[in-house]
């Protein structure tokens, strides 16, 4: 069996990049008498070793919990676990669930010296924490410490939970029934058309099941979660969606909500009261701006700035050429294998939208838009509309958004015109609200029954204060939306990462990581909304191998670990995640 086998025990797993290498054995400190010893190893079995390597099929059971796990990978010596709960389909009534479940799979990176787990959520609605902890677990480990297990989980109806959340029997369907264009009001009336056909198909492939697929539901799979590894309390860490799936669970279970911290934020009132989310694009415009005006201060170290002295001057010629684009889209030949077209919404929605999630990865847009505008379109087509920048499994997005939700003729017109005239004030919002353009029809054309009562509130008091994270600038969960939360929970404080950026892994600081740590060890908050700077500049250039580059000196070895962890999250383009 060759090593991607070996790490790859679900089929539905994404990819990750990883390898296998032999465990480290315990080291036990001091001198013990055999029978603490023995009593020890009963309490806390080991992962057993075959010639180096972990025993694949065996189970392991910790003490004080309830599931058995079995190895499922290897971080570069760090052995991963996973396991699968079965949670019931209505855990606010048993009556409705009648035998019929979720299967939850999760996984779990040991800490050290851990004695309880922090559970993480990396956002979506729909984002895997099976492929999150493969490929960021080894980063967040660093960031947290060795004082907590990382947990994290697929949530019901997302990548390996079953039954997965899909509004297509086969892949082949997939294929054929897909979405048409979205994103243009000239389209409305084979989007409006299709709609009405998607929402009575996801209703009739998930069946009963897709009902109950929603964030409140979610949230109480954590309570079966935290049960099932002996747990009385929610340590946690939610990025983007995952401050909303946060914000429920506190607002349901305070009692347990000992340390939640909530990392760019969606605005929950928007979410589950509002027919529009009116306030996430609020900032889009100017983080595309700041990516413009910062592009001017580097100079050279931005190739942009060599076709403009001013962000407004690059703003203008950018969306010239993708306006010429909606008329006559490009077309970029490579090779009989790699070829296609450019258009606006290539442009405007494929590459730039995704880019302003980390400015980490400003140098590499801005060296592909000068490509672009000098006549050279070959790097924008194969980096931004040759692979999906959210890699999601079925149809988890639209399940959760549209069930927690307002949704169906009761909130939607029914005519396509009125539609036209509902959506578009909204629609002149931002530069990139034409992205959502679909999901309004989606939610109008929805079939099935809203099964969950929840409605957030305010003025509450958990047993212990949210600590809330924010860029100053993110460009789907503007910093208004975490002052909203704030107000919604008693005694949460703000850390301002003073920077553009989708969460505050967007871009290294040091100051932000210290935050972190000292709330989930002690629960230490600030007195008051406080503020952290970035570690770095916005626009650095890549090494050509690959290797990663300090955006800042150290003379601590453990400080610059640290940097590092966190600059190597903030070029993974593809997360955290935001529909």
């Amino acid at each position: 069996m060759d090593e991607k086998a070996l790490l790859q025990p679900e089929p539905h797993r994404t990819s990750w990049s990883t390898r296998i290498s032999p465990l480290r054995k315990p080291w036990i400190a001091g001198i013990c008498v055999t029978f603490a010893f023995l009593l020890w190893i009963q309490q806390h079995p080991l992962p057993s070793l075959h010639h180096g390597k972990p025993c694949h099929n065996r189970q392991i059971k910790y003490a004080g919990e309830s599931i058995h796990w079995k190895f499922c990978g290897d971080l570069k010596g760090r052995p991963l676990e996973c396991t699968n709960l079965t949670v019931p389909l209505d855990q606010f009534n048993s009556t409705n669930s009648a035998n019929r479940t979720f299967s939850i799979p999760l996984i779990r990176l040991r800490g050290k010296n851990a004695t309880e787990n922090l559970l993480l959520n990396p956002g979506g609605p729909g984002g895997s924490g099976e492929d999150f902890l493969y490929r960021r677990g080894l980063q967040i480990n660093t960031i947290v410490g060795e004082g907590f297990h990382l947990l994290s989980f697929d949530p019901r109806g997302v990548n390996g939970s079953r039954p997965l959340a899909s509004c297509y029997p086969t892949q082949e369907a997939r294929r054929q029934l897909s979405p048409v264009r979205e994103s243009r009001v000239e389209d409305s009336a084979e989007v409006y058309a299709w709609a009405q056909n998607y929402g009575k198909a996801c209703k009739d492939t998930t069946g009963e099941h897709g009902a109950y697929i929603n964030t409140p539901q979610t949230a109480a799979d954590m309570n079966s979660i935290l049960d099932a590894v002996g747990q009385k309390d929610l340590v946690y860490w939610g990025f983007s969606y995952g401050t909303l799936l946060g914000q429920t669970y506190a607002s349901l279970f305070p009692e347990r909500s000992r340390r939640v911290i909530i990392d760019g934020v969606v605005n929950q009132f928007d979410w589950y009261e509002n027919v529009f989310d009116a306030e996430s694009l609020e900032d889009t415009d100017a983080v595309f701006g700041g990516f413009l005006d910062e592009c001017i201060k580097a100079g050279k170290n931005c190739s942009l700035s060599a076709l403009g002295k001013t962000k407004d001057e690059l703003w203008h010629k950018i969306l010239k050429r993708a306006d010429e684009l909606s008329e006559q889209p490009l077309s970029v030949y490579v090779n009989s294998t790699v070829y296609g077209s450019l258009d606006y919404e290539d442009i405007i929605y494929k590459a730039i939208f995704p880019s302003l999630y980390k400015p980490a990865n400003w140098y590499d847009l801005a060296d592909r838009l000068t490509k672009f505008l000098n006549g050279n379109a070959t790097d924008l087509l194969v980096a931004h509309t040759m692979s999906d920048t959210w890699d999601f499994v079925g149809d988890s997005v639209s399940f959760v958004l549209i069930n927690d939700g307002l949704s169906g003729p009761k909130y939607w017109p029914s005519s396509r015109k009125d539609m036209i005239t509902k959506t578009t004030p909204w629609l002149n919002q931002s530069l990139f609200s034409m992205m959502s353009y679909g999901t309004y029809y989606r939610k109008q054309a929805w079939a099935i029954p809203k099964t969950h009562t929840f409605v957030p509130k305010k003025n509450v008091k958990t047993v212990h204060p949210l600590l809330i994270l924010s860029t100053t600038y993110d460009p789907v969960c503007p910093l208004v939306s975490a002052h909203a939360a704030n107000r919604a929970f008693e005694g949460s404080k703000i850390v301002e990462l003073k920077s553009y950026g989708h969460c505050t892994v967007s871009m290294p600081s040091e100051c932000v990581a210290k935050h972190v740590r000292k709330f989930l060890y002690n629960g230490t908050l600030p007195d008051s909304h406080t503020t952290c700077e970035v570690d770095g500049a916005y626009f650095v250039k890549p090494e050509e191998d690959g290797k990663l580059v300090a955006m800042k000196e150290f003379d601590d070895v453990e400080d610059q670990r640290l940097h590092l962890a966190q600059v190597e999250i903030a070029r993974d383009r593809s997360w955290p995640y935001r529909y």
